[in-house]
């Protein structure tokens, strides 16, 4: 893996995101494992330490699929020059601000400030370009985040409304707005804070659902976010083979850990249609 120069995320938006990322999943891990779950199942029971190593094994997951997300680059920086393709009836076109070639499938991010190979799109909360060669890592990344929240939510319910007294109408203000805790104040307990955590979970479970549910389904037609928004569905080799050119030649293992290797079946460089992919697989028969 080639590391990116600049891992630091560039905008406002960036760094916010990226800060609130690297804010909420050590606080909620530790309000999950260390707050819920002694809570709900005594210390040394079977269930506690089944959903403890669960819990560990979800945030490593997330932790590890977002690292390798960000530090990855998969810029067209140390490529383009190797090829001797460079035809435009290839797909490769003239990127005015890299001053360069770029193959097919990348575009250029004024926020990396470089063409990204297959990029899918610049996310916000990993301050990089999702592309060729990360875009495994970042769906991986978002699965483990919505099984993480919805895992959460789950508990969480047992947990949060044991302890939450409503008052109306200050409760469904502080359920609604949840940073108006730090307005009126804690009511001289913690149970406000974990409310405020009880619905971040509720809000991540379902944006990072819907998300989920629109990348994965990306994957499943063979494009990427920009291609389908120009409705170019020229890659669409099959569903089983549009997974394997995300998660490589060992994608049934591959969603496991981020560690295990799966190598890619393309350099990001030339891409297969549906019609030179069957030629190529009729002749390797």
């Amino acid at each position: 893996m080639i590391v990116r120069k600049n891992i630091l995320p560039r905008t406002a938006s960036d760094i916010l995101s990226v800060g609130f990322i690297l804010t909420a999943i050590p606080l909620l891990y530790w309000f999950e494992l260390w707050v819920v779950l002694p809570d709900l199942y005594e210390f040394g029971s079977l269930s506690y330490f089944f959903h403890f190593f669960l819990g560990n094994f979800i945030i490593l997951n997330i932790v590890g699929n977002f690292t390798y997300t960000v530090l990855c680059d998969t810029s067209t920086r140390d490529i383009i020059v190797r090829s001797s393709e460079a035809e435009t009836k290839n797909g490769w076109r003239l990127c005015s601000s890299c001053e360069s070639l770029a193959p097919p499938r990348s575009w250029h991010c004024n926020t990396c400030n470089t063409c990204i190979l297959k990029r899918d799109h610049h996310c916000i909360f990993t301050g990089c370009c999702v592309g060729h060669k990360n875009h495994r890592h970042f769906l991986m990344f978002l699965f483990y985040l919505f099984v993480g929240t919805a895992y959460a939510f789950f508990f969480n319910n047992f947990f949060i409304w044991g302890r939450i007294h409503f008052e109306f109408p200050m409760s469904i203000l502080k359920i609604v707005f949840p940073l108006a805790i730090f307005v009126f104040g804690f009511d001289g307990s913690i149970e406000q804070f974990y409310l405020l955590l009880y619905i971040v979970t509720v809000i991540g479970m379902l944006f990072t659902g819907a998300l989920c549910a629109y990348h994965f389904h990306l994957v499943y037609i063979g494009c990427v976010a920009n291609e389908k928004e120009k409705n170019k569905f020229i890659y669409d080799l099959g569903w089983k083979q549009n997974i394997v050119e995300v998660f490589g030649d060992r994608w049934y293992v591959a969603w496991l850990l981020p560690y295990i290797n799966s190598s890619l079946p393309h350099d990001g460089i030339a891409w297969d249609t549906p019609g030179s992919w069957q030629e190529n697989s009729n002749k390797t028969k």
